[in-house]
């Protein structure tokens, strides 16, 4: 059975690659679209609860706009789901780099004391059109170059991205700088590398690396799998991950996790995975 999470039927309409498995769906070739805002919820149904987000700049096929509502399939990771109409624009095209820092700003003017027009999110994804005084020019705004890096160039280790995101608030289903949760921190973490990953913690634990057998070391940027939950190894003895013990990103000794989260009742974990 295909995932629903990213399978792009809705009650009316149906990707026209899926319209003979969906009969009585409208078939639809879709319209490239990119996130135009700082951050959407993309929505398991208009007006529904949240089950991921997205940032700016990352593109979309919208299959269907209804009532404010546009029903989308992300092109990072084939999340399906509802935003809100008024947070897309046309697709503009291939973005020329990303957001590297923590989090950064877009000016009206090539000068850090002009009013900011938008706040930009660590993996937002820009078209830069030009240089002015340390300032790429972009549709956005102006954004201080040395947050940016080119697409071309990746980070390269995963460890490293999740570090940036240390203090971050906890937020469920949070893929950005402003509130994330832990299978956001890993899919930011490794897409910044370069590297495909899925939205979800049980998506990524079927999909991403080798599993190691029971009793394994611990290496830096191993993932851990425990029911509902997914961390990152920093080094042998800790672990970072996006948690609602803290309600923010941290960091904490493996063990004594590995302790408070069978306690809590969440059990062991299900699963040790190295890519």
């Amino acid at each position: 059975m295909s995932d629903p999470r990213r399978t792009p039927v809705n009650d009316r309409v149906a990707a026209a690659h899926l319209a003979g498995e969906f009969p009585g769906r409208e078939a639809v070739t879709g319209t490239a679209a990119q996130v135009a805002v700082t951050v959407t919820d993309l929505r398991r149904a208009p007006g529904g609860a949240r089950d991921r987000q997205l940032i700016f700049g990352e593109r979309v096929t919208c299959y269907e706009t209804r009532d404010g509502w546009s029903f989308v399939q992300a092109d990072k990771d084939g999340y399906v789901g509802y935003v809100t109409a008024d947070s897309l624009a046309p697709d503009g095209g291939p973005a020329s780099h990303w957001v590297s820092a923590p989090a950064t700003h877009a000016y009206a003017a090539p000068d850090m004391k002009s009013p900011d027009r938008l706040a930009l999110s660590h993996g937002s994804l820009l078209r830069v059109t030009g240089e002015t005084r340390g300032f790429a020019e972009t549709p956005a705004g102006f954004v201080p170059m040395v947050h940016l890096s080119d697409r071309a160039t990746r980070a390269g280790d995963p460890v490293a991205v999740a570090e940036l995101f240390l203090g971050t608030p906890y937020l469920w289903g949070g893929n950005s700088r402003w509130g994330i949760d832990c299978s956001g921190l890993v899919q930011a973490a490794h897409i910044a590398c370069g590297a495909p990953c899925p939205g979800d913690s049980d998506q990524q634990q079927a999909e991403l690396g080798q599993i190691l057998p029971p009793g394994s070391d611990h290496r830096r940027g191993d993932l851990l799998f425990w029911r509902g939950h997914v961390a990152l190894v920093m080094d042998p003895g800790h672990i970072i991950h996006a948690n609602a013990w803290r309600m923010a990103t941290a960091v904490e000794p493996l063990q004594a996790a590995l302790a408070r989260i069978a306690a809590q009742g969440d059990g062991p974990v299900l699963a040790h995975k190295r890519l």
